[in-house]
């Protein structure tokens, strides 16, 4: 019985539940229908996940507070409970609409009106905040317009979260507050929240009403707040010429970063808009809004790089702003990457005398090394540095180092044969000038140290596992040579932990928390990436402490949320280069695509999709969602209708969906904070089950015919092995195909069950194989010609078809005798790829689901 099932058969002597009216981040709402008093109601229902960790009855205890509220925009409280450890709540249905429903239709309102709603919105903030409460969520979706005046919703709900759930909080993956409106004090986790963060908000829904968009955007919710953190909005009357003078210095008051520069009550807000709070604002005079510098020139198409020289300097002047200070000035330049070259992960590197930048990139379908001297025009790959990644440079610049499959290898940059170092998986180390290299041979281990010429590896550290810690990643040895600065790294990010270790006495110290990839600088400061924003951060290098408040220092810094790596480097001399997550973390849309390469409309808006797989029967689709400041998911779409459902919804970040065959279940790996498999029935009529547990990453890939055995990739150390586990848990997982020179991914079974195509890294490139199953051993046969990934059944097991590069190729078999025939390209574009479910086809071979860069967001090439 589901929720809704439940909530309508205890709640039917009271309300009669009709209908859903939507889902919001913490509830989903119902239209109900009051029997004793015969009214419509709204009644919404706390997310399932958000009610078992805070708990229902403390949640209940906490609203009552907000129950007293009385106010004529206030949208009252009228009933609440809990049915089977679910809370709900119950407030007046509203006909009318929501402001974000009239900002859809007529994205600006006129300005009396926009004043006349914000006035009306914070008298009900005034009265909320002299009884106590403070809303922590204002936004267009929780302002209801009735009868042509406002009303605020969900008064208190978040504070009721907030402080029922406290720190647990984090364990949904949720946020409280919404970006575009987050004041940065509630942005940046500040635990206590006054009355000027509401007025903040409400700033940024007049701004949003007077000229239809937030004074903050971006692609994600890191890339908005950091924004919002170290940016000025721009001016209002610059955009709308029919905006008030007074207005806008009201505005731009809310709209102060530090709260004591905002209005101290909304009641003063009031006043300023009205033009009667003169002596409420600045002492320094009128108020006025400058338009900020325009950022765009710093956000980077895809295949793009930012170089901005003179940082140290910058950093060296930014706590000590004013006539001596300097104006700090920056001098920025775009890099362009060769053609038909991508960077798939944010890994740069820069010599230490800022000459030569590395970049870590994949060109048609290969993963290589690329190198440039600053002085120089355009980038050249590395010979020598294919499926090289995590790299960094020796001390004097002229060896770049690097993992590659399962060895850490160093190779001179202008070229040559690479030499093996050490075993490593994982590498993203430090080379100091004594000649050892610190990294980290695998993603579950700690930091270990060995000579740059080869030797025996040292261990120095190993992950708290009963702290949750994953990994130790990205180290620096520290100038004084006895310390060593790293990322302990935990899931969701925002855990991670910038700590030091002492390599004489093995002892960690705390540094920060929440940031990734922190880089010490001679000026003495440590850079960090925290969101999607780069920070600067005093440090005492003898102490060992962090001595300041951090400094925004760049706004948009891409940041691979599932190992912390941030796309920047920095020299000694003072030379940041970046890549930027509006560039990296590019939306994308699904197609339909025939075999002759013709491409239909998007079927979906713009968003960050992967991991795609059709339902046997076709109607359905299960693929991973990202949405900005939460969890990545795992939803299914029906395609007929274009409606989509969460299968999960934040416990962790959950991706790589696979139907079982009757399409009644779904299994998928979640993070926690390695990769484990878990099930869960796709008609939602269960909680997810834990399927595969272990130590290492895990990769859903194929399930047999009969629906009893799953195949997956197991990610055991030294390489990927495929193993085998029943669906129904009466027995452990085993190995089912291992080798000792690559690792094995992406096995997927014939529609007879005899035959199983899998990838392989053994010979030094990913190629697709074939070999019977479940009589593995009895040979194999190459059906990819160069690079191949992502192979797929058609055709009743008559074609596989895989990737390779740009290309999609196709090669028959024989379903009885497994002979193969010649591979043949089918079509060609420039669609989104990853090494595994970055695309579907139906059963018939006849259309591919793709992934692509809408149009006008494709890379830049020269």
């Amino acid at each position: 019985m589901t929720v809704l099932d439940r909530l309508t058969t205890a709640l039917s002597g009271s309300y009669r539940l009709e209908r859903e009216l939507g889902e919001g981040g913490m509830a989903t709402v119902y239209l109900a229908q009051d029997l004793k008093h015969d009214r419509q109601v709204a009644i919404k229902v706390l997310r399932p996940e958000l009610s078992a960790v805070i708990g229902a009855e403390r949640f209940l205890r906490e609203i009552k507070t907000i129950a007293g509220l009385q106010h004529p925009h206030i949208l009252g409280l009228i009933d609440s409970g809990e049915v089977d450890g679910t809370a709900y709540y119950v407030m007046p249905f509203v006909e009318g609409e929501s402001l974000r429903d009239r900002l859809v239709r007529d994205r600006q309102l006129a300005v009396g009106d926009a004043v006349r709603i914000a006035s009306e919105v914070a008298s009900a903030l005034d009265y909320a905040h002299r009884h106590g409460v403070i809303h922590r969520d204002i936004k267009p979706e929780n302002i209801m317009l009735h009868d042509g005046r406002a009303l605020v919703a969900d008064f208190g709900i978040a504070l009721a979260v907030s402080t029922a759930g406290s720190t647990r909080m984090t364990e949904t993956g949720m946020s409280l507050g919404t970006p575009h409106y987050m004041s940065p004090e509630q942005a940046m986790g500040e635990r206590e929240i006054s009355a000027r963060s509401d007025v903040y908000a409400l700033g940024c829904v007049l701004y949003e009403m007077l000229v239809g968009e937030p004074p903050f955007t971006g692609p994600t919710a890191q890339a908005i707040i950091a924004r919002a953190v170290t940016e000025s909005p721009r001016s209002l009357r610059v955009q709308r010429h029919t905006v008030p003078e007074h207005v806008e210095a009201a505005v731009v008051q809310a709209l102060e970063k530090l709260p004591a520069d905002r209005f101290a009550t909304a009641a003063e807000f009031i006043a300023a808009l009205d033009d009667r709070g003169a002596g409420a604002r600045r002492s320094t005079g009128t108020a006025t809004a400058v338009a900020a510098p325009d950022r765009r020139a710093g956000l980077l198409p895809w295949g793009l790089l930012a170089v901005a020289a003179a940082i140290i300097a910058w950093l060296g002047t930014s706590t000590r702003r004013g006539p001596e200070g300097g104006s700090g000035d920056v001098v920025r330049a775009i890099l362009e990457l060769p053609q038909g070259t991508e960077i798939t992960y944010p890994s740069l590197t820069l010599s230490r005398d800022g000459s030569r930048i590395v970049v870590s990139a994949r060109r048609d379908g290969q993963a290589l090394l690329l190198q440039r001297p600053l002085n120089a025009l355009e980038f050249s790959p590395v010979l020598g540095s294919e499926d090289g990644n995590r790299q960094f440079l020796s001390p004097d610049g002229e060896w770049v180092a690097f993992g590659s499959g399962n060895t850490m290898r160093k190779v001179p940059l202008e070229g040559g044969q690479p030499v093996d170092v050490a075993p490593s998986q994982w590498a993203g180390g430090d080379w100091t000038a004594d000649g050892m290299i610190y990294y980290t041979p695998t993603y579950v281990e700690g930091l270990w140290r060995v000579p740059a010429g080869g030797g025996t590896p040292e261990q120095l550290s190993a992950p708290d596992t009963t702290a949750g810690e994953l990994a130790h990643w990205w180290p620096q040895v520290l100038p004084d040579g006895e310390h060593v600065l790293f990322t302990a790294f935990r899931t969701p990010i925002e855990r991670a932990r910038i700590e030091v270790l002492s390599l004489k006495t093995g002892e960690r110290k705390l540094l920060l928390e929440g940031g990734v990839s922190g880089r010490y600088v001679p000026t003495g400061h440590l850079l960090y990436a925290r969101g999607e924003a780069l920070f600067a951060v005093p440090f005492d290098l003898g102490r060992l402490e962090v001595t300041g408040q951090p400094v925004p220092v760049v706004a948009d810094v891409a940041v691979d949320a599932s190992d912390g790596r941030a796309g920047f480097a920095i020299s000694d001399n003072g030379t940041l280069v970046y890549l930027s997550a509006t560039s990296y973390n590019t939306n994308l849309e699904m197609v339909w695509v025939d075999r002759a390469g013709n491409a239909g409309p998007p079927i979906t808006a713009p968003g960050r999709y992967e991991g795609l797989r059709l339902s046997p029967n076709g109607r359905k689709l299960a693929l991973a969602v990202s949405r900005p400041g939460e969890m990545q998911d795992v939803w299914v779409m029906d395609l007929a209708r274009g409606t989509r459902t969460p299968l999960t919804s934040g416990g962790a970040n959950d991706f790589g969906p696979l139907f079982t065959p009757d399409g009644s279940r779904i299994i998928y790996e979640s993070e926690r904070p390695v990769f484990d498999l878990y099930v869960r029935s796709t008609d939602l009529s269960g909680p997810p089950a834990p399927l595969v547990v272990s130590q290492f990453d895990k990769v859903p890939g194929t399930v047999t015919a009969d629906g009893k055995t799953l195949i997956f990739a197991h990610n055991l150390l030294p390489n990927q092995q495929l193993w085998t586990v029943p669906l129904d848990g009466s027995a452990s997982a085993t190995v089912l195909l291992a080798s000792e020179s690559g690792s094995l991914s992406s096995p997927t079974l014939s529609p007879n069950g005899q035959w199983l195509a899998y990838v392989s890294a053994e010979s030094g490139r990913l190629e697709v194989y074939l070999t019977r199953y479940p009589d593995v051993a009895t040979g194999r046969r190459l059906v990819s010609a160069g690079i191949g990934v992502d192979p797929r059944w058609t055709r009743g097991g008559r074609e596989l078809t895989y990737r390779s590069g740009r290309d999609m190729v196709a090669v028959s078999v024989d379903p009885t005798t497994g002979e193969l025939g010649a591979p043949v390209a089918l079509f060609s574009g420039n669609y989104w790829s990853t090494n595994s479910w970055s695309h579907d086809v139906t059963p018939d071979g006849e259309r591919f689901l793709m992934l692509r860069r809408p149009a006008g967001t494709e890379p830049r090439q020269v």
